[in-house]
């Protein structure tokens, strides 16, 4: 499956060997938690780092003097994460994010099936090159809306190519990405480092100032914000 898959998307042999270590590591399961308390794994609120831009940069909305800062820790090909930006992450976005209060991070997680997880993670990173996180999370948007279509159809580096050339990148852009070993690294540290740091079992999972939640509703998300602000302005 997976040497069929990265065939068909036209990977070089070096990042054929990422994919592989990157399957590896995804182990984690889709929506395998739905508790809204605090687990385990809480660790000292991480510093966003905005000195890199482009692919390699951290994906970030909202404004980088937020009080709180969440980061999601998310596989494009989970339904569950899915089902999260299209019913609960506009009412964040619009109450919390567009308004200053809350920096949010996405960082990428793979779930099964991993190679096109990673694929379309790449993808997404590849059109911050010219349009910075803005164009980064307009593919990632789209890429949960249309997951059925790429994910389980018979051709996905064509379903995959429809959603990139919304971002500028025509077949050639998408065959040199798919190539760029640098992102698979990144990847895999995102998931190294998700693991390690915060004990990441399942997508999505979420870090509000270094605290590790879950959520089902944008009730429960906006209650934990509500009381994230109201601790840092303590």
């Amino acid at each position: 499956m997976l040497s069929s898959l990265t065939n068909k998307l036209g990977l070089s042999k070096l990042a054929r060997a990422g994919f592989v270590a990157g399957a590896a590591l995804a182990l984690t399961a889709c929506g395998g938690e739905a508790s809204s308390s605090a687990d385990a794994g809480d660790a000292a609120p991480e510093k966003i780092d905005n000195t890199v831009t482009g692919a390699l940069a951290d994906m970030t909305q909202g404004s980088p003097d937020a009080a709180v800062t969440v980061i999601e820790f998310a596989s494009t090909t989970c339904s569950h994460c899915a089902t999260f930006h299209e019913t609960v992450y506009p009412t964040i976005e619009e109450k919390y994010i567009d308004t200053g209060l809350v920096r949010f991070v996405f960082r990428e997680f793979p779930t099964a099936p991993a190679e096109l997880s990673v694929a379309a993670s790449m993808l997404a990173r590849c059109a911050a090159d010219k349009g910075g996180p803005d164009a980064y999370f307009t593919v990632i948007k789209t890429l949960f809306k249309t997951q059925r279509t790429w994910i389980f159809g018979d051709n996905p580096r064509e379903e995959l190519l429809k959603i990139v050339a919304q971002a500028g990148m025509d077949e050639a852009a998408f065959d040199s990405c798919v190539k760029r070993q640098e992102l698979v690294d990144l990847i895999t540290t995102n998931v190294e480092e998700g693991q390690s740091r915060y004990n990441i079992t399942s997508t999505p999972s979420f870090v509000i100032n270094g605290q590790k939640r879950h959520f089902s509703s944008a009730e429960e998300m906006s209650k934990a914000l509500d009381e994230a602000l109201e601790k840092a302005s303590e």
